[in-house]
């Protein structure tokens, strides 16, 4: 894999503050660090860092930082960390770690698919399904390959990919299983048939029937209120007459 030189700078400033005021001079706040070595705070311009990130390696390429101000042991390092502004997206601050060429270090390669629109079960309905989008693999930093191509261009529905059927060279290691699948051709997805308009619109309709009736049946088995007549009801009924008292009998007189 090749090297990519980056030219860099120390900063003697830190904080919140600083970074803010030296990101709209289009530079990006960084920080160097390895085994033995105190980390070194740094700054790099954003369209150089921008067009490291742009080659084959991507994330994973190898750069050779050159920096001014300081001196490093090892200069070759690998990107560690990227932040991003989380309204713009633009890099916010870039980690660098120093590694040595001799020794093996752990590094994520990103699975890229071929012919997923060719593949034999996508034109029967099918889904593919990339279960990684990287592996986790160890190496020599000189062995990183620069992504793992997965042609799935025979793939039936059902199928899938595992690790121990990617084309990994012998002398880098996986750390994932190899009965991992990585890829997967599902079955289409069942759509959920919705009831018809006519029979959702009858539904309500047979609950307020059955509160009806249920109202009706009930007003059958109350007693009725007692019709009047309309004469009666113009006219309440006469009292009856009370009899007239009968004059009390005439005392006789008596005779001194």
């Amino acid at each position: 894999m090749e090297t990519v030189d980056l030219a860099v700078k120390t900063r003697t400033q830190t904080g919140k503050a600083h970074a803010k005021s030296i990101r709209r001079k289009g530079l990006i706040p960084g920080i160097v660090y390895g085994h033995g070595m105190k980390p070194v705070a740094l700054e790099v311009e954003r369209r150089q860092l921008s067009q490291a990130l742009h080659t084959k390696a991507g994330e994973n390429v190898l750069i050779s930082l050159k920096l001014e101000g300081a001196k490093l042991k090892e200069s070759t390092c690998l990107i560690k960390e990227i932040q991003h502004n989380p309204v713009t997206d633009e890099i916010s601050h870039v980690d660098f770690t120093v590694i040595s060429l001799t020794e093996k270090i752990e590094v994520k390669v990103p699975i890229v698919l071929k012919n997923s629109a060719e593949a034999l079960g996508v034109k029967e309905g099918g889904v593919v399904d990339l279960v990684h989008h990287e592996i986790e693999i160890e190496c020599l930093p000189t062995q990183i390959p620069e992504k793992f191509e997965v042609d799935v261009k025979g793939m039936k529905i059902g199928d899938a990919i595992q690790v121990k059927d990617l084309n990994i060279p012998t002398d880098l290691i996986c750390k994932l299983s190899a009965e991992e699948v990585v890829v997967a051709l599902h079955p289409p997805q069942k759509e959920e048939v919705a009831p018809a308009e006519g029979e959702a619109a009858t539904q309500p309709e047979v609950i307020e029937k059955g509160k009806k009736e249920e109202v009706e049946e009930g007003a059958e088995d109350a007693p009725a209120p007692a019709k009047q007549s309309s004469q009666t009801a113009a006219k309440p009924a006469a009292a009856p007459k009370a009899a007239a008292p009968k004059p009390a009998a005439a005392k006789p007189e008596k005779k001194e």
